[in-house]
């Protein structure tokens, strides 16, 4: 099977998107399916208002059709709900082309929060978005049970999974900073809600990792937390290893796929009862929710770190490549289940 995937979400953007097309399509070569990609690559590019990183791709829909054409795929799955994601949209309902889809971003609290734009007219367009193709993959049961209420149908579950060779406890190390350490890995950037963990009255050091359009303001108004940037993926696994606690302060998220991380490296994880964390942690097993996130951080430090590791262990590449495929088997046999 050739799988044709769309994206307006790619390199040099890091993100959990795109590492977790990667991944798939690392683990699909496994199951004898080619995994091809449509991005912004190779087209001229026009980079996102407030978020410059972003690139979208400059096109006509008649180019994105010959270019689908042109790649034979037996399915074409959408990922993301950009200008190359539109365009393919358009051309798969043109030609009576099954497709599926991929809900990744809460697009609606990610607008709001840059421009005066309400979120149920940003829902409104994704639900005819989304409802239009043979089946809309999500990451966890609370964002299609919230998506189900806005009236999304044909919600499937999609994991996702993580490296446990990679990360994992024995890098622990002594880093060079007061401890106890509150680690949190991520984009800095508006959306991930970043001044709640900073706020935060907690012993210790708070220590960030990565890069954003939000780097140089945070630092200035926090000179007392750590920005590391951008860290290679080794030296990162040892960081997760090494931190007493990971804080996940986003509201906005939709799965998370450094909290898996941090758990694999045996880091309990503090976070809001939110989409993502609820799920994976909302038990109390491996990571503390609470709407005081504060009291989450420190309620961390006492979790088993070996805890942590186990819940982890749950989450593999291998079964997030068997639920993708199932997805669009169905569509391809025109079998698609409604969400209740």
């Amino acid at each position: 099977m050739r799988i044709l995937m769309v994206t307006d979400a790619w390199r040099p953007q890091i993100n959990g998107v795109v590492h977790t097309l990667e991944r798939l399509s690392e683990v699909l070569t496994g199951f004898g399916v080619e995994t091809r990609f449509l991005t912004p690559q190779g087209f001229r590019t026009l980079p996102l208002p407030t978020y410059p990183d972003i690139r979208l791709a400059l096109t006509t829909p008649g180019h994105v059709a010959r270019l689908i054409r042109a790649e034979q795929a037996d399915h074409v799955h959408i990922v993301t709900e950009g200008p190359l994601g539109i365009m393919a949209r358009r051309y798969c309902l043109a030609e009576g082309r099954p497709f599926t889809t991929s809900y990744h971003t809460r697009f609606p609290e990610y607008l709001s929060a840059r421009l005066p734009v309400p979120e149920d007219w940003a829902y409104r367009w994704l639900r005819d978005f989304h409802n239009s193709g043979q089946g809309t993959l999500v990451a966890t049961q609370s964002l299609a049970d919230d998506l189900a209420r806005r009236g999304f149908t044909k919600l499937r579950p999609w994991t996702r999974g993580v490296d446990t060779t990679l990360f994992r406890p024995d890098r622990r190390k002594a880093l060079d900073f007061p401890g106890p350490i509150f680690l949190c890995v991520g984009r800095i950037a508006v959306e991930k809600n970043l001044p709640a963990f900073l706020d935060l009255d907690l012993p210790g050091s708070k220590v960030l990792v990565g890069e954003g359009p939000e780097l140089a303001k945070l630092q200035a108004r926090y000179p007392q937390a750590h920005f590391l940037g951008r860290k290679p993926i080794d030296e990162m696994a040892d960081i997760y290893a090494s931190a007493d606690v990971f804080v996940f302060p986003s509201r906005t998220d939709t799965f998370g796929n450094v909290i898996i991380e941090a758990l694999a490296s045996g880091t309990p994880v503090a976070a809001y009862p939110v989409t993502g964390p609820i799920d994976i942690v909302g038990d109390g097993k491996g990571g503390a929710v609470s709407e005081d996130l504060r009291q989450a951080a420190l309620a961390a430090l006492h979790i088993d770190r070996a805890e942590a590791r186990a819940k982890a262990q749950r989450y593999s590449w291998t079964a997030c490549a068997e639920m993708f495929l199932d997805t669009v088997r169905e569509a391809l046999n025109g079998r698609v289940r409604v969400a209740a």
